[in-house]
């Protein structure tokens, strides 16, 4: 195998297969990424039997082959090459890097040992790829991230007609948001699959930049435990799949108030910066204190034996006077995800989950929720 290839393009390919590499494989090779030249066309793959990506781009002088090196040692070394041309090599069980005045020789693994990587299951659909990574980014820090509960370490992708719905939660606080997709078949059946949230996360936010992303299933929406993402930017073409989670996800629609009796509107960017803080004299687990009254919040946290932090915001304020509390950390995650200025925060009781949305100009209305349960105060 021999061929050419641009810095940059070598050094982005190889960041994006290195991403499911394990960081404890369970075989050698599955440390490697596997490096294959065909037409002058270079694919980069990595796998770790339960999530694969892959990577097309443009090379040239190529000739024909195949070679399986060290992953995280060939993406350290492509991301500090300089500024040239890449030639790439093998020469018996070695592969040469030449790059200006720099010279890299990395042994090879055996390809034959290397496992078959999933073909991409069929497409499902298109949609905005910058809007789908927003969309995931939103809900997956709601997911849990105990494995031994795997139904809650996914974001369910739930699939009827030309709407997406993503959920996710980890018992303490639930994240939905709906978006539109363009579906292959609008009149297929719905589907419900629970995708891994950290895989899900890292492949929506790579493809993030691609002019459309191509949703894969196969028919049913199982995909024998396969789900697909692909996407195209610059010439490069990348795929990755990831198996989907065996698990029963929670009833989570029942999770969702349908009424409330009181709700506060509030300006996100000054919230944000008093729960910080007054965060600070809190210790891991403990929460701050939220009430709520007409054209008021009083912040605190802390108490008498320790340090102690309050803070008081104009707020607009409907309903009779509620004290609450929250992880700080939950409450700002909710915040961050928002994406607008304005918040508003719908209560039914003191001890009761609290509903967060967004308001504001180009706020979809239920678009997005972030329901979370409140901390339980003394007394």
């Amino acid at each position: 195998m021999k061929f050419r290839v641009e810095r940059d393009a070598l050094a982005d390919a190889v960041t994006w297969a290195a991403r499911s590499l394990s960081t404890r494989p369970t075989m050698p090779v599955l440390a490697g990424l596997l490096l294959t030249n065909k037409d002058d066309r270079l694919s980069v793959s990595g796998f770790d039997l339960e999530a694969s990506t892959e990577v097309d781009l443009d090379v040239s002088a190529g000739e024909d082959g195949q070679a399986l090196v060290s992953g995280r040692l060939l993406a350290d070394i492509t991301k500090a090459l300089p500024p040239h041309p890449v030639d790439i090599a093998v020469e018996g069980s070695r592969l040469s890097i030449a790059c200006g005045a720099a010279r890299f020789t990395l042994p090879t693994m055996p390809v034959e040992d290397y496992p078959r990587l999933p073909s991409m299951p069929s497409t499902a659909g298109t949609l905005d790829s910058a809007t789908f990574a927003t969309a995931v980014g939103q809900v997956a820090i709601a997911a849990g991230r105990d494995d031994t509960l795997p139904m809650l370490t996914g974001v369910r992708l739930e699939i009827e007609g030309a709407r997406l719905t993503l959920a996710a939660t980890d018992r303490y606080r639930l994240a939905v948001r709906e978006l539109d997709w363009s579906p292959e078949n609008p009149g297929a059946e719905p589907a419900q699959v629970l995708v891994p949230a950290r895989t899900l996360n890292d492949a929506a936010r790579s493809l993030s930049h691609s002019d459309t992303m191509t949703l894969a299933l196969s028919a049913g929406g199982a995909g024998e435990g396969i789900i697909g993402f692909a996407g195209t930017a610059n010439g490069r073409a990348s795929r990755a799949t990831t198996r989907l989670l065996d698990a029963t996800f929670p009833a989570y629609r029942s999770l969702l108030p349908s009424e409330w009796s009181s709700s506060a509107q509030v300006e996100v960017a000054p919230l944000v910066e008093a729960v910080r803080r007054v965060a600070l004299v809190a210790d891991r687990n403990t929460p701050v204190r939220l009430e709520f009254a007409e054209g008021s919040l009083a912040l605190a946290a802390g108490g008498d034996d320790e340090g102690r932090a309050e803070e008081n915001l104009e707020v607009t304020y409907e309903g009779e006077p509620i004290t609450t509390a929250f992880n700080p950390q939950f409450l700002l995650d909710g915040l961050g995800a928002l994406g607008s200025s304005s918040a508003s925060l719908l209560f039914t009781s003191p001890n009761k989950p609290v509903v967060l949305r967004p308001e504001g100009d180009g706020v979809v209305a239920g678009e997005y929720t972030y329901v979370m349960m409140p901390v339980r105060l003394p007394g």
